[in-house]
């Protein structure tokens, strides 16, 4: 089954969970938040972790549904606490609906992510279980770690990896672990599938940061810029202002806090500074090495090697994305 058809086959499963349930003000803004999700990467981690192991998809549409939930609800919560008008090209639902609905209704939905692992008995029960709420409190502490580098100018790229390892990666790890708890198979290969998810995830967050400067806007799909002009601490800052000079450095901080100067100057004399300093050329060395880590996990798996195969062409296409 290709990916294709197992992203038809989740958004036929998750269609069904979420029709015509009431109360309507709390479930509509929940059905407007799932049917705007996406690519659906983390479910389809889960269904095809899930038979990659030997597990029919069928029996890991619960566990997926339940990963995406939970991802949307922390999607939900963080454009609250960011005051963002816009998710998905889309009205956020607390711009579309009020900051009190988008709350509740998030609520819902992280209880509603643990309820779909109803659908599983015993051991299986219990392991995802407790892999969703070390994960959950993974990305809401990864998420303060984000909050607090917003005041701080000492930030370092160790403390960096760290909050995105959190924030992102290990939902990526969870996915494809959950599709090895479903088909029960040895702790070493749930770790180096994990290990596998988490490695790609931090060079997948270092090559968004990457090409939010460096890239082209008709194939990022974004502003090019935007990281800098939301004055974001990504890796290519905290990297410029490690490698900087001094006068570079306080420019480099005074350009951040700087909020009258217009935004294609603030870009420009950013990118002068990332470029003087070859930012860009270390961001694409760690962006490797994080690949590799991630390869060497998975070629420690027990997979068959044509499922090896499917894996590395999936690491080679997401790392490789039109830039």
């Amino acid at each position: 089954m290709t990916m294709k058809a197992l992203k038809q086959q989740f958004e036929q499963y998750l269609e069904q969970q979420i029709y015509n349930k009431e109360p309507v003000n709390l479930y509509l803004p929940i059905k407007y938040t799932l049917e705007n999700g996406g690519k659906r990467v983390r479910p389809l981690l889960v269904l095809r972790s899930a038979k990659s192991f030997g597990v029919n998809t069928e029996m890991a549409l619960p566990a997926a549904s339940a990963i995406e939930i939970f991802h949307n609800f922390t999607l939900l919560h963080d454009d609250i606490m960011d005051a963002a008008p816009i998710r998905r090209g889309k009205p956020t639902v607390h711009r579309k609906w009020d900051e009190n609905t988008a709350i509740l209704s998030g609520d819902t939905m992280l209880v509603w992510a643990y309820k779909m692992l109803e659908a599983y008995d015993g051991s299986v029960y219990k392991q995802l279980n407790q892999l969703l709420n070390q994960t959950a409190i993974e990305v809401c502490e990864g998420q303060q770690m984000d909050m607090d580098f917003e005041t701080r100018q000492d930030v370092e790229i160790p403390e960096y990896i760290e909050m995105i390892r959190l924030k992102t990666a290990v939902l990526l790890g969870a996915a494809l672990q959950f599709g090895g708890i479903l088909a029960q198979v040895a702790p070493s290969d749930i770790k180096n599938i994990a290990d596998f998810g988490v490695q790609l995830g931090l060079a997948f967050q270092i090559q968004d940061d990457y090409l939010d400067t460096f890239g082209h806007k008709e194939t990022f799909g974004k502003r090019i810029g935007g990281d800098i002009l939301d004055r974001k601490k990504t890796f290519l800052y905290i990297t410029a202002l490690q490698k900087a000079m001094p006068d570079d450095r306080a420019k480099l901080l005074e350009l951040f806090q700087n909020q009258q100067i217009s935004d294609d100057d603030l870009i420009h004399q950013t990118v002068r500074i990332f470029q003087k300093y070859q930012v860009d050329k270390v961001a694409q060395d760690q962006i490797e090495v994080y690949t590799q880590a991630a390869l060497s996990a998975l070629k420690q798996t027990h997979l068959p090697e044509k499922e090896k195969v499917f894996w590395r062409k999936f690491a080679y296409d997401l790392m490789h994305r039109a830039s």
